[in-house]
């Protein structure tokens, strides 16, 4: 199933499928690590839903929600 980052749920994980977007926010995602195949476990949301923290290639990551937007995940169940 596909969902984008910033529809999971805490606690629930994927791998990258692909980034959507362009320019810099693209070139942002990869400089920090998102990159097709890689295992992203989201840790936490804000209150307001906004920033999200996940867990990426070993390192923790603070994603706005727009960015996490950009990013399409394949979950497994």
């Amino acid at each position: 199933m596909e969902k984008r980052l910033n529809e999971l749920k805490a606690g629930e994980s994927g791998e990258v499928l692909r980034i959507e977007g362009e320019g810099q926010i693209r070139r942002r995602i990869f400089d920090m690590g998102v990159t097709p195949g890689a295992k992203i476990l989201l840790r936490k949301l804000a209150p307001l839903g906004d920033p999200i923290e996940v867990t990426v290639r070993g390192y923790e990551l603070t994603l706005r929600k727009s960015e996490a937007a950009c990013v399409v995940m394949l979950i497994k169940k």
